[in-house]
């Protein structure tokens, strides 16, 4: 057995949404570094081209192609986009999401629909649109990014609660439905990964404490401890996995 080649990604074609910043572009770049081409999807265009251009200048490939995800054709011309181009889609890596921080009993029902659309509808419509190609070709990865949200609460965040949930039942769900077509469907559920996102929120004193209190290794993660569990997911290492989900929070869950 070839160890290398299990973790070998050169030439996939890898779609992941959400890719401009924070962990999303984390994981497009790790990709791009283990040999897949990536597909670079946001709503605004601008941020799809910059992150390109910073993937393709580390030696990778990448095309920018905009997009709401919460928007069925929005999804559908993004996917016809990449097919044109690179004629497949390997894998595909459903990150991206929203939250709106607010107590339970002010939540407009606009707050709610934004949350939602997004964070679990916009996965269902990737991962329909996307799947029917992997379908007819008997092959494909698909990775939903969740959170430990989706296990235990917090305050303040119930949409997004809500919708993390979702996503690991949604998971769960679709990969009974498409083992048959060798398509493989897991989460990733971070725990609490800095990134430029939230490192001026996670800069408070009382948060960071209160947060580190959570975590067993009492650190915070960075986008780097999830790389490796991107390219197992993504590779054929993961071949014999299929509706499960990998955890990666320092131990939160274990407490």
């Amino acid at each position: 057995m070839n160890i290398s080649s299990l973790f070998d990604l050169t030439d996939k074609v890898a779609v992941v949404t959400g890719a401009t910043r924070g962990i999303g572009k984390g994981l497009a770049t790790a990709l791009a570094a283990a040999g897949a081409r990536v597909v670079v999807v946001s709503r605004h265009g601008e941020d799809c081209e910059r992150a390109t251009q910073e993937i393709v200048a580390k030696g990778g490939q990448a095309l920018p192609v905009a997009a709401d995800v919460s928007q069925l054709e929005a999804v559908a011309d993004m996917v016809s986009t990449v097919l044109a181009a690179w004629g497949k889609i390997d894998i595909l890596v459903n990150n991206a999401g929203t939250a709106v921080t607010k107590r339970a009993e002010d939540l407009t029902v606009e707050e709610w629909h934004q949350v939602l659309d997004t964070n679990l509808t916009g996965v269902f419509l990737c991962c329909q649109t996307v799947g029917r190609h992997m379908i007819m070709r008997r092959t494909g990865k698909i990775i939903n990014v969740g959170s430990v949200l989706a296990f235990v609460a917090e305050r303040q965040v119930l949409p997004y609660c809500a919708s993390k949930g979702g996503v690991l039942q949604l998971t769960r769900a679709l990969a009974l439905e498409w083992a048959r077509y060798n398509v493989q469907v897991n989460a990733l559920c971070p725990g609490y990964i800095e990134t430029d996102l939230n490192r001026e929120q996670l800069a408070d004193e009382y948060i960071r404490d209160r947060i580190l209190r959570k975590i067993p290794m009492r650190r915070l993660g960075t986008v780097d401890d999830l790389v490796g569990a991107i390219i197992f997911l993504s590779s054929p290492a993961s071949d014999y996995m299929t509706g499960q989900v990998l955890v990666i929070d320092g131990g939160w869950l274990a407490e």
